[in-house]
């Protein structure tokens, strides 16, 4: 598994909000054959799906549906030589996971 970095995020963000943004304005373009119009409605597209989109993500954020608690082992950075950790789920049944450091 991956951690995805806050800067990745915000670039992937970017980079589809873009290609959105363009192709709303080229639909607009291709139906009117006004660009004054097309781009005055992709910016607005723009502006208004930033917000819809963080409000989206907002309400996610408060759902639990799909989710599940990952275990942390709180210790310092190369300090974990092997562990193993016993995790209950919702069922009373036990796994284990097995920790050991990369070398």
């Amino acid at each position: 598994m991956f951690n995805e970095s806050t800067i990745r995020s915000l670039v992937k963000a970017l980079s589809w909000r873009i290609v959105a943004t363009l192709t709303t304005t080229v639909l607009v373009f291709v139906f009117t054959r006004r660009i004054d119009v097309a781009v005055t409605v992709g910016g607005l597209e723009a502006i208004a799906k930033s917000f819809l989109y963080f409000g989206h993500e907002r309400v996610w954020n408060a759902l639990t549906l799909g989710r599940e608690p990952v275990p942390t082992v709180n210790t310092p950075p190369g300090s974990l030589v092997s562990e193993t950790i016993t995790l209950a789920n919702s069922d009373s049944k036990h796994r284990s996971i097995k920790m050991e450091k990369s070398v």
